[in-house]
């Protein structure tokens, strides 16, 4: 039976589809594994968890794959020796601690420059600073380095013994040239960074090796990338919008288009030549598990949301900003921090959840904003991600968006993407654009209520103000 597999080395886990070429999933596996916060603000984890949980996945799978694609966690940097040996574990795509690397980099290369050069700003999560993080706090470790990988193209290597990266995953390196799609000669001399590190750079349906069992495996795409053909967002039209640990919004261009100001991002796609525009949040539904974790609560997240239906729509009075981990979209702002606003004796969990809810489709909202400049005003959006599961949480989202929402009849976004790429390296469909056309179906829709739009328009105003009040607030206060 012809088997298409993804596994998508996410930051929680490692997660496996297994499809028949109809798009039908056959099988899944999730294997999960620990994140590390040795200092604040800091995120790193153990490149062999990713491997040994994709073992156990395609163990649990079963059968055998006729072909392999691939989908992770963008921006993470993981350091190989000359005989592809992890230096340190790796730096993670939340991780806050190269702020300064950020400033040196936006100051070296001028910030106009790196708009023009990578269609982004220097960003924390950025694999690029990371880089030179290490160079400044750890160079006996720098000096080791041979080969630079991103997580997924790790799992790659132990795979199939190449060195290689999609187009789509190298956009958000901040060393690659994502308009001629090739890594940045310019970017490499300005950082004294040696090109000899880097993998070949491929097209995401492009064959980047085979197994020792001569299976094919694909280049693959970073998991927003993957994501967005996993819901059908292979060409302009309908945006993809991702409520994951992370929440993003999506857009798919034509041509190469970037942000002035570099509010938003502008990567390859993982469709030969396409580019995307994106909008990250980074804390959305996580935003929900360190509710539930910090108050101690043993419910499940449906009990939770259950609970929140029981308020009305701005919870009176109560706002969420969701920045616990810092912010990317709409602030681009390590130093951003999540607060409950307007507490009240009334406001119990569910009012608390809802808020949760709120503050992250409200901060959805101003990505997919943002991204109208570039990409035009969308008509409707297609969800992925744990968080769509919750039908609370998509009638919030889709009246703070004002957009009827499309779900797909596979709920595994960036897997589901990755094994579609894995078919098309694997000969079963000749592109992209025919294997989602193939397999991508949406089984239902989720239209906006109709009196929560208004309310939901003044809300968002509230929500706004907030940031720049605490943000005055914070350098105002004597240290």
């Amino acid at each position: 039976m012809t088997q298409l597999v993804g596994l998508d080395v996410g930051t929680t886990g490692v997660k496996a589809l297994a499809l028949s070429p109809d798009g039908d999933v056959l099988a899944r596996a999730e294997e999960a594994y620990e994140l590390s916060t040795p200092q604040p603000g800091w995120a790193e984890q153990d490149p062999e968890d990713w491997w040994q949980a994709a073992e156990r996945a395609l163990v649990r799978l079963g059968g055998k794959p006729t072909a392999i694609g691939l989908s992770g966690q963008m921006h993470g940097l993981v350091v190989l020796d000359d005989r592809d040996r992890v230096l340190r574990p790796a730096i993670l795509w939340n991780d806050q601690r190269t702020e300064a690397e950020c400033a040196e980099i936006e100051q070296l290369v001028g910030l106009p420059r790196l708009i023009q050069l990578t269609g982004n700003r220097a960003l924390t999560g950025f694999t690029a600073p990371k880089l030179l993080w290490l160079r400044r706090h750890e160079p006996d470790t720098y000096a080791r380095i041979a080969h630079v990988l991103l997580p997924k193209d790790y799992v790659r290597l132990r795979l199939t013994g190449e060195h290689a990266i999609d187009v789509a995953d190298a956009s958000g390196t901040l060393l690659f040239d994502v308009a001629r799609r090739r890594w940045s000669e310019e970017m490499l001399e300005a950082l004294e960074l040696d090109p000899a590190w880097l993998p070949r750079a491929l097209e995401s349906p492009e064959l980047s090796g085979t197994t020792a069992a001569g299976i094919p495996v694909a280049a693959g795409a970073g998991d927003q990338a993957a994501a967005a053909l996993g819901v059908g967002v292979d060409r302009p039209g309908p945006v993809s919008v991702v409520l994951g640990t992370s929440g993003v919004v999506f857009a798919a261009l034509s041509d190469f288009a970037a942000d002035p100001r570099a509010r938003v991002h502008a990567f390859c796609h993982a469709v030969p030549g396409r580019w995307h525009a994106m909008g990250v949040m980074l804390s959305a539904g996580g935003s929900l598990r360190w509710l539930r974790d910090a108050l101690g609560s043993r419910r499940g997240y449906e009990e939770l949301t259950t609970a929140a239906e029981e308020w009305a729509p701005g919870t009176e009075g109560l706002t969420f900003l969701p920045y616990l981990t810092g912010e990317r979209t709409p602030h681009a702002d390590p130093h951003a921090r999540a607060a409950f606003a307007g507490l009240t004796l009334r406001h119990d969990l569910g009012a608390f959840v809802r808020a949760v809810l709120e503050g992250v489709a409200f901060s959805i909202r101003e990505s997919l904003h943002l991204l109208d400049g570039l990409a035009g005003t969308p008509t409707r959006a297609r969800v992925s991600g744990g968080g769509a599961r919750s039908e609370a949480w998509l009638e919030i989202l889709a009246a703070v968006l004002d957009l009827p929402l499309e779900i797909c009849h596979v709920q595994e976004g960036a897997a589901y993407g990755a094994a579609l790429l894995g078919g098309v390296a694997g000969g079963l469909w000749s592109d992209v654009h025919e294997a989602v056309a193939a397999c991508v179906r949406t089984h239902s829709e989720v239209q906006p209520v109709a009196e929560w739009i208004d309310p939901y328009r003044e809300l968002r105003e509230r929500y706004r103000a907030l940031y720049p009040a605490l943000q005055a607030n914070t350098e105002e206060t004597p240290r």
